[in-house]
Order: C-alpha cells, then sequence, then structure tokens
C-alpha cells in the first residue's frame, strides 16, 4: 500500500526536526525529501472500492453522510484516479486542483480532506523548500505530500467476509464434463458435422466402444464418399 517511507501515524522519524523560520509557512512543515511507495493501479481501484463500503457501513439510519461524506468520497476518489502515480507512488497535488478535479470548491475539498484523516484513510506531510533571497533565508510553502493508509487503519471499518466456495452439485459448483459418447452425440445433435463428431469420439483413447464407433464412423463416411483410404485391414 501506499506510504511515505513508513505509514504517516508514526511520524517522528519520518518527518526529522521541525523547521521553524519567521517565513509565512506552517510551523511543523518540513524540508527532507519524501520518499514514497508504490501502489499498483489494481491495488488503488480495490481501495477505492473498500472506501465506499466503508462510507456505507458507518452512515446512520436518517443521515446523509458517513464517516467520509461526500466530500471525503470526491476527494480520495480524485486522488487515486487523477493524481496518484502508480509507478512511483507519488501523490502531491494542491487543494485547488483537488478542489477542481473533484467539481467541488477549495472549502469543500479541504473539509473532505480532514473528514478522510479522522477516518484514518488519509495523512499528509506539510513540506516547506528553503532559498535564499536579498542575503536571507526564507521557506516557501510546497503542497502536501498525501499518504493513502490500508484499510487496517480505518477506524471502525469491518472487512467484507469473502464468499465461501460452493459445495459439490449447487449453484455455482462446475458441472461435471460428459462421457465421450454423450459429448459426440451433442455434437451431432447441436448441427456439428460427421467429422467433428468423429473427432469428438476419438478424444477417448482408452475408450474401446468409442474408437470402435469412430472406426465405424469412418468407414461409413468413407463409403459414402467413394474413398476407402484409411479402412482399417
Amino acid at each position: 500500500m501506499l506510504a511515505l517511507s513508513q505509514y504517516l501515524p508514526a511520524l517522528p522519524g519520518l518527518c526529522g526536526p521541525t523547521t521553524y523560520a519567521p517565513s509565512p509557512v506552517w510551523r511543523d512543515s518540513v524540508t527532507q525529501p519524501v520518499t514514497w511507495q508504490r501502489m499498483p493501479k489494481k491495488a488503488a481501484v480495490k481501495l477505492w472500492h473498500r472506501a465506499r463500503d466503508y462510507e456505507r457501513q458507518t452512515r446512520q439510519p436518517g443521515r446523509q453522510d458517513g464517516a467520509l461524506g461526500r466530500n471525503g468520497l470526491a476527494v480520495l476518489q480524485a486522488l487515486i484516479f487523477d493524481f496518484l502515480n502508480y509507478a512511483s507512488g507519488r501523490l502531491d497535488p494542491a487543494i485547488s486542483t483537488i478542489a477542481k478535479k473533484a467539481a467541488i470548491s477549495p472549502r469543500s475539498a479541504a473539509r473532505g480532506l480532514a473528514a478522510l484523516k479522522l477516518a484514518g484513510v488519509l495523512n499528509w506531510l506539510r513540506r516547506c523548500t528553503g532559498s535564499v533571497e536579498d542575503g536571507r533565508f526564507t521557506l516557501r510553502q510546497e503542497s502536501n505530500a498525501y499518504a493513502i493508509l490500508p484499510p487496517s487503519q480505518w477506524r471502525g471499518y469491518r472487512p467484507p467476509a469473502e464468499p465461501p466456495t460452493p459445495e459439490r452439485g449447487t449453484w455455482g459448483d462446475h458441472p461435471p464434463l460428459p462421457d465421450t459418447l454423450t459429448a459426440a452425440l451433442l455434437e451431432r445433435q447441436d448441427g456439428g458435422s460427421p467429422a467433428a463428431m468423429i473427432r469428438a469420439l476419438e478424444n477417448d483413447p482408452g475408450n474401446p466402444l468409442a474408437a470402435a464407433l469412430a472406426r465405424l464412423a469412418r468407414a461409413l463416411q468413407a463409403k459414402e464418399t467413394g474413398s476407402f483410404t484409411g479402412l482399417p485391414a
């Protein structure tokens, strides 16, 4: 699953020391580079479906939204399908860009992000970069680095139970294959040619009756066509 080196709830070792400066940046922003972990698209799609299940599970009777809400689902959908780099795991769009892709306002996008973080679905790391301007070191705010957390960390989420395997002879069980003679008969009844029926009889060389019928059919076919090539001595 996607992570920033390790999953973000354990931030102290990942974030390093907090940067304090008179620059207009968030006080818990860090300048250290982020280590991303890739998430294949198949795993990302599966996680999205789990998030919709989570929203349904946590929706109370008479309430319109669950733990994530409409804004949270819209933001998560945009993050997974519009911004997540499946090969590298990079995920760092600006809030205004998220709002535009999710077709909601920046304020609604911020509420959606807050709901995702509160539910344990999403976490992020505030980042900034430093530079020297006019002989003075200043910090500039960068977009957050986001991490989509695994369902095992979602608060109150119950994963769906695996469906049981069907019992023998019930719906969903694989039907038994027909024997050689039945297969040849079905082939002929379905409009197959005599040659196809003969091939069906010859598919089971260990069945002496099927082999005899195949030789007889070939003999009759050769007699009708006037060619006795291939008949047994």
